[in-house]
């Protein structure tokens, strides 16, 4: 595949897990609105998914098992932070704080690991790329619909802002790849690892489990509980992940973690066609700066890797998009 076409290909990997994880939304809540509890749901998909993912996992790494010893970092980054913790820190956010503000909360991720990255390598972003960034953010805020008398508990915060660091360490152990061990086989050993730690969470009753065989209801149509969880593991779990693991490989992990942005459109979209709830205006126009905020980071990432390239040539660009990817090795 030429160069020219891999930001191409990891666009279009990264909306199809945009999409994927949006979709997450309709199954869980209509798995809460059968009488599960979150942390149930939650769990249930990340259980499954891991069954799902273990043959291809072993298949994928058959007399390659030493590349784990060499990321064993970046799976427990992966797996206990990025999946498990962001979950289990956004269940325990909305007890203090609405839903809609511990989300907006938790998608500042992207700027955390902007920030994280620029202390670590000491590299500034380009302005184009903070413009973008900041109309990213004010684009999501008009999605999520959090107005200025949301409450603002202090546990719910801290809460939501350790599920940001998890959803920073999603793009951030996504987009290394110098251990290795190919998307697929990486996501199903992370979410083992998640999976673990969320049914220990379940089982000393930090993560409140409740599961019930009472039918769910999407689209006006009853469905079977087991029908829900598989396609909220399938779809909303292990395609989302894999879509997302190899998107952040291809565009590197500041342009993926904005890309991510667009999940909530997704998440409008499906509500459209599957709840038939129409958007308000400021989520139209929302939507419409987020999409402008992408390109404007991309832009200004192409832009920084090109004056990178001209002030030192020798430097190597560890991603095939020329951003310098964080080492999570350190």
């Amino acid at each position: 595949m030429s160069a020219a076409r891999l930001p191409v290909a990891g666009f279009l990997l990264a909306l199809g897990s945009a999409a994927s994880f949006a979709l997450s939304g309709v199954f869980a809540s209509a798995l809460i609105g059968a009488g599960w509890s979150a942390g149930a749901a939650a769990t249930a998909r990340i259980v499954v998914a891991t069954l799902v993912l273990a043959a291809p996992t072993a298949i994928a790494l058959r007399g390659r098992w030493d590349l784990v010893r060499r990321a064993w970092r970046s799976i427990l980054l992966f797996g206990l932070l990025a999946v498990a913790g962001c979950q289990l820190a956004f269940f325990l956010a909305v007890e203090f704080i609405p839903p809609s503000l511990a989300l907006l909360i938790e998608f500042m991720g992207p700027v955390l690991l902007m920030l994280w990255m620029w202390l670590r390598t000491r590299i500034a972003p380009t302005r184009v790329t903070l413009l973008g960034a900041a109309i990213a953010v004010v684009g999501l805020v008009a999605v999520s619909g959090v107005g200025l008398g949301a409450a603002l508990h202090p546990l719910g915060i801290a809460f939501a802002l350790i599920a940001a660091i998890g959803n920073a360490a999603y793009y951030a152990a996504g987009a290394a790849s110098d251990h290795g061990i190919p998307p697929l086989p990486f996501v199903g050993l992370g979410l083992a690892v998640a999976a673990v730690a969320l049914v220990i969470a379940s089982a000393v009753g930090l993560l409140p489990f409740t599961a019930t065989a009472v039918a769910p209801v999407i689209a006006d149509a009853e469905l079977s509980p087991i029908a829900v969880v598989a396609g909220m593991a399938l779809i909303s779990t292990v395609l989302a992940y894999v879509l997302g693991v190899s998107a952040s490989r291809r565009l590197g992990a500041t342009v993926a973690s904005f890309t991510g942005y667009s999940e909530p459109l997704f998440g409008i979209l499906w509500t459209i066609l599957l709840l038939a709830l129409v958007p308000s205006g400021s989520q139209w126009i929302g939507a419409a700066l987020i999409v402008a905020g992408v390109v404007t980071v991309r832009i200004g990432e192409l832009r920084g890797a090109r004056t990178r390239l001209r002030g030192a040539p020798g430097v190597r660009e560890t991603s095939r998009s020329g951003e310098t990817e964080p080492n999570l090795s350190d």
